[in-house]
């Protein structure tokens, strides 16, 4: 492998809290952090940033198309030659189902409507927001 090519190069791991889910040399990886998107190449500054429910974008090689992973919020921690992405909870965009998302969507309006306990209209709001940005992930797809 050329200098020039390793240069573009950097390390990303997905990790969520039971195994890690993939580590791959990447070109550029974008990231929904809490602040707003962020993307990632080798000679990054370091950072430490916490992320917000969204897409995390992996593209392995300039001009390839971008693997989608949707995370439920987590951290990433980014040095000048890798990416970590500690996830909550992660699933491949493809895999999603918009049908069920929705489902699931009106079952938690009901059960807020429902529910007067402070607590759980907490939960059930946490939980919405949570299914409302993988309905955006996956329509945006």
């Amino acid at each position: 492998m050329s200098d020039a090519k390793q240069q573009n190069e950097f390390d990303f791991e997905l990790v969520s809290p039971e195994k890690k889910l993939m580590s791959e040399k990447a070109w550029q990886v974008t990231v929904p952090g809490e602040e707003g998107d962020f993307g990632v190449r080798a000679g990054h500054s370091s950072l430490v940033s916490t992320i917000r429910p969204g897409v995390v974008e992996i593209v392995s090689k300039q001009g390839d198309a971008p693997a989608k992973i949707f995370i439920a919020g987590g951290f990433a921690d980014v040095t000048a030659t890798n990416l970590t992405v500690l996830a909550e909870q992660a699933t491949k965009v493809d895999d999603m189902d918009k049908d069920a998302i929705e489902k699931d969507i009106a079952n938690l309006e009901k059960k807020l409507a429902d529910t007067k306990d402070e607590i759980e209209v907490s939960r059930f709001k946490k939980q919405l927001s949570l299914e409302n940005a993988k309905l955006a992930a996956v329509s945006a797809a």
